[in-house]
């Protein structure tokens, strides 16, 4: 058995080895290593891909976050609700930009922010909502547009960790998500699902106006070169990472299907077992595209587990170990313990398992029996 990996990228690299190295050539060959025709070919092709009618690339998904709520022209002191279970990045930028950011639980089911929490935290201040696509699994928008429109609120999907995911709405229609929102934010790190080979981000909109006003912010706030029109920042994807993301974006759907079926397989060998609950979804739909694949261990000792799991090679982590309204930066008064009853929980029973597009039958079957091990003991 090969050696497992939490995300085997290098691996994956050997697939598509000469495609990629033939991108990165033409970028030194041609010295276009800012804003060349790389970068503008992997734009109009995740456009294409996601449906969407404005890609802007930039440098990370933390900036695709502060980028797309500095285009929407939130001022100090607005409220932005979003999720307490999630990578401090959702509220950093949000704290950044001098807004208030307001925390709220999360369901049990899918970890996803809670509807029922988001509708009590709205206030006269509340500008705009993030729902967070949490480990791959999509976010239930048809909720979260119907309180936007009935409040006049602002939607930025935050879709670090679940490109390529449909959305099925009540009505049947299929979206990707990123795309239903009024703007979404999204992550090429290394270990995404699409991810490059250092760090990249994008930001997706359906609106002319603010594709306009996001593509001057990205760039010092330049629509002409020394004109500056609205204040900026520096934040663009180079060519070299924009190659490595053209090579690997006509595989993204495929990519996704072998996670799918790997987390499957997980499912199956869970299937059971009294202290591991497993991560709900419909084999047969792409609403889920798992990111991570994340155990909830219930009365067992996860941390235990975890280090049984390590002592064995297997890499693993917890996702995520402290609460965003626990941590020492975003400390406030307004929070009460028993506003976040399913995050308190989950971060004491959640642990991520090595997913990746490389895993295998002989791999997945050694942590299964791996966990099954230690949980019977």
């Amino acid at each position: 058995m090969k050696k497992i990996q939490m995300v085997d990228l290098k691996s994956q690299y050997e697939k598509i080895k000469s495609t990629v190295d033939a991108s990165i050539q033409e970028v030194l060959d041609t010295n276009t290593y800012i804003n060349g025709p790389l970068v503008h070919q992997f734009q109009k092709n995740l456009e294409d891909y996601l449906g969407a009618k404005h890609v802007i690339p930039c440098a990370n998904g933390t900036d695709a976050l502060q980028i797309a709520m500095m285009g929407l022209g939130l001022q100090p002191g607005d409220e932005v609700i979003t999720a307490d279970f999630t990578f401090a990045a959702t509220v950093e930028v949000i704290a950044l930009l001098q807004l208030t950011p307001v925390l709220v639980d999360v369901d049990l089911h899918n970890m996803n922010i809670d509807i029922d929490a988001v509708k009590k935290a709205i206030t006269p201040k509340t500008k705009a909502i993030v729902p967070v696509h949490l480990f791959g699994r999509a976010a239930n928008m048809d909720a979260i547009m119907e309180i936007a429109a009935q409040y006049n609120l602002y939607v930025i999907e935050d879709n670090a960790q679940a490109i390529g995911a449909d959305y099925i709405s009540k009505s049947g229609t299929k979206s990707k998500v990123g795309t239903i929102g009024h703007v979404a934010a999204t992550s090429f790190f290394p270990s995404k699902n699409l991810g490059c080979y250092g760090d990249g981000g994008a930001i997706f909109t359906n609106d002319d106006n603010l594709a306009h006003i996001i593509r001057g912010i990205v760039n010092h706030g330049m629509y002409e070169r020394y004109h500056h029109d609205v204040v900026g920042v520096n934040s663009r994807l180079d060519s070299i990472q924009a190659g490595v993301l053209n090579a690997k974006l006509p595989l993204l759907d495929e990519y996704n299907q072998a996670r799918r079926l790997a987390a499957t397989k997980y499912n199956a060998a869970f299937s059971g077992h009294k202290n591991i609950i497993t991560p709900e979804f419909d084999v047969n739909e792409n609403d889920h595209v798992f990111h991570q694949y994340v155990l909830r261990i219930i009365d067992a000792d996860r941390d235990a587990l975890m280090q049984h799991l390590l002592g064995k090679g297997i890499p693993c982590a917890i996702y995520y170990p402290i609460p965003l309204h626990s941590q020492k930066a975003y400390l406030d008064p307004r929070y009460k313990e028993e506003q976040f009853p399913v995050t308190n929980q989950l971060v004491k029973e959640v642990i991520a398992l090595p997913m990746h597009t490389e895993l295998d039958d002989e791999q997945i079957k050694f942590i299964a029996n791996s966990v099954w091990e230690f949980l019977n003991k």
